[in-house]
């Protein structure tokens, strides 16, 4: 038994209320459970009991066992003299109050419900289930799932945002900066996501804006700043941008990260971090204010057009400085751009909205819902237990279904498992 079920239990009322008594058999009536605390302090507050006939306005403490007021020292704490009532799975010791008289105590277990008793056994079961509710889930009405996955999908947005928050106090407010930033760590994908942000953050976003105008000299900010161009090769492009980059460093004061940050071990040669940054320089060689373009964008080919780009002719033979290579064009795919959207696009817009006072859902519901359902092994693993996603809104509110609340063990907050317990 948990004592979260116990506090569920008494906010929803899964007992049965008639022929209510204490365990010294004084009728009890409750007219209002109270208002659950999730601070310190006594677990219901205002609740409104009759007890005896005489109506209580006070407070009420939830223990698995009596004795754990003791355990807890609650007779210490004056924060525990309202309370009104004291409701336990089991009564093992008598409670009194400071004048003596002991504290009135329902023992729920004389009362519970046997349907969300046995309900509640089988999702907390001892047996081994990748999620506790995967044999029920497929019984759930489909108006609580809808409703709960659009839940679920904002509470994944509102998380991402907020990780975002410190980023853009650290920018001083400016998103341009910090989509500058977030778009590095996704162009660095998982393996090189750490390394791209730290180049990314390795110099003021205002040295960006002043070169961005010249091909070459925001290649020669990027790749130098990367730690590339530090060797001397013998490549005429390396050693254009070299030349370049010195003159930068000298000028804004600026110092590069260790190359050997980056990974290309066991990497799809478009996945490249040289590559990566070639198409992170073109990106913002061809758009000026690109944070204000994605504000307006609205469906989901327009954002495919703003990040058609091509790469400088040299990378398109190349995937390092120092061995040409076939040709080959090495633009954005789509895939890639809605693993951009995802990841960054959306959350991002969602905290500028929201410090603009509003956030309007469908621009992030109706882009989602055309996105095709990503592919992870969460993702599959619903797939085989029958809950199929048809798109990225789905498998996003999935992905926070298994990671917050599944993992977490956190059914009693969960609208499944809610359903399932009879609520």
């Amino acid at each position: 038994m948990n004592e979260d079920f116990l506090h569920y239990v008494w906010k929803y009322q899964l007992f049965s209320i008639e022929d209510l008594k204490t365990s010294a058999k004084e009728p009890i009536v409750v007219s209002k459970v109270g208002l659950h605390n999730t601070n310190a302090g006594p677990d219901f507050l205002n609740a409104q009991i009759h007890i005896n006939n005489q109506l209580w306005i006070g407070n009420v403490e939830i223990h698995l066992k009596s004795s754990d007021w003791y355990l807890h020292n609650h007779e210490m704490d004056a924060n525990y003299d309202a309370v009104i009532l004291h409701v336990v799975w089991e009564e093992d010791a008598t409670v009194f109050m400071k004048d003596n008289a002991p504290l009135p105590t329902l023992v729920l277990k004389d009362y519970m419900l046997n349907s969300a008793l046995k309900s509640y056994q089988n999702l907390f079961s001892s047996e081994q289930r990748w999620i506790p509710c995967e044999k029920e889930i497929n019984t759930i009405d489909g108006f609580i799932l809808e409703n709960w996955k659009e839940r679920l999908f904002f509470e994944r947005l509102e998380r991402k945002s907020t990780a975002m928050k410190l980023l853009l106090e650290t920018n001083k407010n400016d998103f341009e900066a910090v989509l500058f930033q977030l778009l590095a760590k996704n162009f660095g994908l998982k393996v090189n996501g750490d390394a791209f942000l730290q180049l990314s953050s390795s110099f003021d976003f205002s040295i960006l804006r002043k070169v961005r105008f010249d091909e070459n000299k925001l290649a020669a900010l990027l790749f130098g700043q990367a730690g590339f161009l530090e060797e001397s090769i013998e490549e005429v492009y390396h050693q254009k941008l070299k030349a370049e980059y010195q003159y930068l460093k000298h000028k804004y004061q600026i110092e590069p990260i260790a190359k050997n940050v980056f990974s290309f071990f066991r990497m799809r040669p478009n996945n490249f971090p040289t590559i990566r940054i070639a198409q992170l320089s073109s990106l913002y060689h061809l758009h000026q204010n690109l944070f204000s373009k994605i504000i307006e964008i609205k469906d989901l080919q327009g954002f495919y057009n703003l990040f058609s780009i091509q790469v400088n002719l040299f990378w398109k033979t190349h995937y390092n400085f120092e061995k040409e290579s076939k040709l080959s064009p090495k633009k954005l795919t789509k895939s890639f751009v809605d693993l951009l959207i995802i990841n960054t696009i959306l959350p991002l817009k969602f905290l500028y909205q929201k410090n603009r006072g509003g956030v309007h859902e469908s621009d992030f519901l109706d882009l989602l819902k055309n996105i095709k359902s990503e592919k992870n092994s969460i993702i599959t693993r619903f797939d085989t237990i029958g809950v199929k996603s048809k798109n990225s809104y789905e498998t996003q509110s999935f992905l926070e279904l298994k990671n917050n609340y599944c993992a977490k063990k956190r059914c009693l907050q969960c609208a499944i498992g809610k359903s399932i317990l009879g609520r």
